[in-house]
This record gives structure tokens, C-alpha cells and sequence, in this order.
């Protein structure tokens, strides 16, 4: 704690009674570009609340869902404030780990979070998390590239265009691939990924009796056609690569196509990081066939509060600040609107100075809108989600499905082999759990 030494008479001793010492909060975060410019903001944060410090814990996306869920689970208390996704907030608030967001400060304006965002982080109608950026998914690709190639991915874009489009991008001898995939092993790596593309080509994770669906076709096309683009028009180590990694070899130049979350968008037109800023353009996450489904991937990263912190008034202080109107203004100030952080507030989309400045708001805001949570697969299922199952057991088991079909990208199985092996570690961590017999 740091304390504040006064020199000025006892009067002013006497001043300062009761904010002698401030009280420092320690903040958990994903090591992503949006959360990086957060930290480098809050010297705006603490000319409003002089008298709260910051102790940043900033690590990658896997090891980050790893420490904070086993800290909340053993009421651990080491962190004040919370990066989660929309993921965990439902699961962790029925266990009542998280602090209500009932009574954020006046001027927040709740009522401005898009719906399909702040429904997915409330349970019976109280917020429980605090939106700072939300995503869908998108291709992003060389408009150059796609024209010197004499392909076309149209707004409205299909796994067919994908391929094509992969093939004729790719120029190994010249460091260039056709497409960058996350392929680094997690349920919110490889899996985020492949649990939209799946969902795009009619699979679903269980039936109606909660049995694995790896067995099924749409599973085997899915991964067999996702190992297919990999392995003949992917870079070279795509089995270690996940979101920022891919986001390098895009900004560098190295990717003809890149589908991923619609959040990189600034990145990958902010001229001061990437080569190809100019160049990028943007479509639907792609449809297979007639399916009629998009991947309905739907996430955001969220500020939220474990119950067991001491520090409640502090930590909401912060949250209120870091996901508000005013701290996108300040982004929009010090980086320019392109930088705003996407996906959570309608005022940001109806902003003609963000529409102006960010060439993807359109698509970004019409991929979050098009998500049903509600039936991310066109079969029938017993669950909600999006990309992912929105059940606790899912973090572990999807995790487990992404160590092996990552496996299958590094080439150490087949399509196959990954498919039998996740169908049966699923079917045994579910009959565990007691969801079937």
C-alpha cells in the first residue's frame, strides 16, 4: 500500500483523515491488443481516483482462464477485478462468485450495451460483468492478393470461395499462405475456431441425450476439410499459432485469408502495425452449402468482480470506468476511432466518425446481430452457447478435443484417429459428470 506522507501542518493532517493509504487492486487480464492500450489509459483512471492503484496480472488466453477459474472455484482471492468471457459469466454468477453490477455509477447507460452482448453476461435481468470489447467472426483477406489471384469472396462468402480462394492466394515460395488458422490447442483457441466452422456445416457437440456427435459426417468434413486448408495452404507451425499469432503473420503479410474474430479488424488496418492496412477487406463468416448457418460465434471479453474481494466499491470504480462511453472517447482521442474497442455499445455504431474511420463497423455489427445463442446448430441440441457449450464441463473437455485435433494439424494423427479420440474422451467425461449413463 502506498502511503501518503503529509507535511503540512496538523490541519491538513487532520484533512486527509480516512484516505491516508490507497488501496491497490489487482487486476487479472488477457495479454490482447485492446487489454495492452487499456493499462497504457489509466493515468485518466487515476486523476478521477487518486487514491486507488493498479497491480496488473496480464498473461496469455489459456494460462489467464486456468489461474482465474481455479482462483474464484477455491475462493482463492488474489484477483479484485476479472477478465472473463461470456463463457464463464453465467456459470461462475449461478454460483454466485460474482459481484451484481446493479448499481454502476450514474451516467453509465446500461441501456446503450447491445443486447445480444449484455444478454449473454446477466442472469434474470442483472448485468454480472461489464462488456469491454465483443466479437463475432469474419474473413479478413488481401483484396491484392484475392485480384492478382482472379478470385472473388463475396460479402456473403462460402466454404467453396474459401478453398478456391486458398489455393490460388498461396505462393510458399514467396512466404505467402492462402490461410492462417488458430490451430494452437484450447477451447478458446483451436476450438473457438473449429466450434464455429462446425456449426456452420450442420455438426453439433451432443444429441438431445447429451451423446457425443463426433462421430458424425458433418464432424468428419469439418475437421477433414479444416486439416485439408492447414495442411496445403497454411503456414508452417500452425498447430503452435492461436489469435495473436495469426495476427502477426496477417500484419506482416504472410496471409492471403484469415478468419477469426471480427475485434482484429483494427489491428489489422492500423497502418502503424500492419504492412497491409490498405488492403484488407472483409466478409461473412463463411457458409457451407445450404446450410443456412454463419459459425454463430459470439464473444466478448468482461470486467467482472469476484464476490470475495473487500475492495467492491474500488473494483466496480474501475469496471465502470474501463468499459464506459468515456474511456472509447478517450481511445477514439489518443489512438482515433478506428481503435475503439468493437462490439458492446449501440452509440458506437451510430457514430458517423466511427463509421468513417473503421471500414469494418458494418459487418463487424451485422456478424454479432446474425449470432443465435440460443441454437448456435441447426440440429437439435440440448444446450446454448455459441462457439462453445454452455456447460461447466466444457472448459476441460474442450480443451482436451482441441490437444487433439491440434495433434492432427502437427500431423502426429488423422482426421480420423482425432475424431475416434474425441468422441471417446467426451463420452467419458460426460458419463462422469452424469449427463448420461
Amino acid at each position: 500500500m502506498r502511503v501518503h506522507t503529509m507535511l503540512l501542518g496538523a490541519c491538513s493532517v487532520l484533512a486527509f483523515t480516512g484516505i491516508a493509504s490507497a488501496e491497490t487492486l489487482t487486476i487479472a487480464t488477457v495479454n490482447n491488443g485492446d487489454m495492452i492500450r487499456m493499462q497504457q489509459l489509466t493515468d485518466d483512471f487515476k486523476k478521477q481516483n487518486p487514491d486507488i492503484d493498479l497491480e496488473w496480472v496480464t498473461l496469455e488466453e489459456n494460462v489467464l482462464r486456468q489461474r482465474v477459474t481455479t482462483d474464484i472455484a477455491t475462493n482463492g482471492g488474489q484477483y479484485d477485478v476479472l477478465t472473463i468471457g461470456n463463457y464463464e459469466v453465467p456459470i461462475w454468477a449461478k454460483q454466485n462468485w460474482l459481484m451484481p453490477l446493479d448499481d454502476m455509477p450514474e451516467g453509465y447507460d446500461k441501456a446503450d450495451l447491445l443486447p445480444a452482448i449484455a444478454g449473454g453476461l446477466s442472469t434474470d435481468g442483472t448485468l454480472y460483468a461489464a462488456p469491454f470489447y465483443g466479437e463475432s467472426a469474419m474473413v479478413m483477406y488481401r483484396k491484392d492478393l484475392a485480384e492478382k489471384a482472379g478470385v472473388t469472396i463475396s460479402d456473403q462468402s462460402t466454404w467453396d470461395e474459401i478453398k478456391k480462394a486458398a489455393a490460388a492466394m498461396t505462393d510458399k515460395d514467396a512466404g505467402i499462405y492462402g490461410i492462417c488458422l488458430r490451430g494452437k490447442a484450447g477451447w478458446g483457441e483451436n476450438m473457438a475456431f473449429l466450434g464455429a466452422m462446425s456449426n456452420s456445416y450442420g455438426a453439433r457437440w451432443f444429441d438431445m441425450n447429451w451423446e457425443p456427435q463426433f462421430d458424425s459426417p458433418e464432424w468428419k468434413a469439418t475437421l477433414t476439410d479444416y486439416l485439408d486448408l492447414m495442411e496445403n495452404y497454411g503456414p508452417p507451425g500452425a498447430s503452435s499459432n492461436g489469435f495473436n499469432e495469426n495476427l502477426a503473420l496477417f500484419q506482416q503479410g504472410k496471409c492471403g485469408m484469415w478468419i477469426d474474430a471480427t475485434v482484429a479488424a483494427s489491428f489489422v488496418t492500423d497502418p502503424d502495425e500492419s504492412t497491409v492496412a490498405d488492403k484488407v477487406g472483409f466478409a461473412l463468416f463463411p457458409e457451407k452449402g445450404d446450410i443456412g448457418n454463419r459459425g454463430n460465434w459470439l464473444w466478448s471479453w468482461n470486467l467482472a468482480i469476484p464476490a470475495s474481494t473487500t475492495k467492491g466499491d474500488a473494483a466496480k470504480a474501475f469496471v465502470a470506468w474501463a468499459t464506459s462511453k468515456h474511456y472509447t472517447d478517450l481511445v477514439a482521442e489518443k489512438e482515433g476511432w478506428r481503435a475503439a474497442p468493437p462490439g458492446t455499445r449501440k452509440s458506437l455504431y451510430d457514430n458517423p466518425d466511427y463509421q468513417k474511420a473503421a471500414p469494418f463497423a458494418e459487418m463487424t455489427l451485422e456478424s454479432i446481430n446474425a449470432v443465435n445463442t440460443k441454437k448456435p446448430s441447426v440440429q437439435e441440441i440440448p444446450y446454448t452457447g455459441a462457439q462453445f457449450v454452455s456447460i461447466p464441463e466444457f472448459q476441460g473437455i474442450g480443451t482436451a478435443v482441441g490437444q487433439q485435433f491440434s495433434a492432427a494439424v502437427a500431423g502426429s494423427s488423422s482426421a480420423e484417429q482425432a475424431l475416434s479420440n474425441a468422441q471417446q474422451l467426451t463420452k467419458r467425461e460426460m458419463m462422469k459428470a452424469g449427463y448420461i449413463k
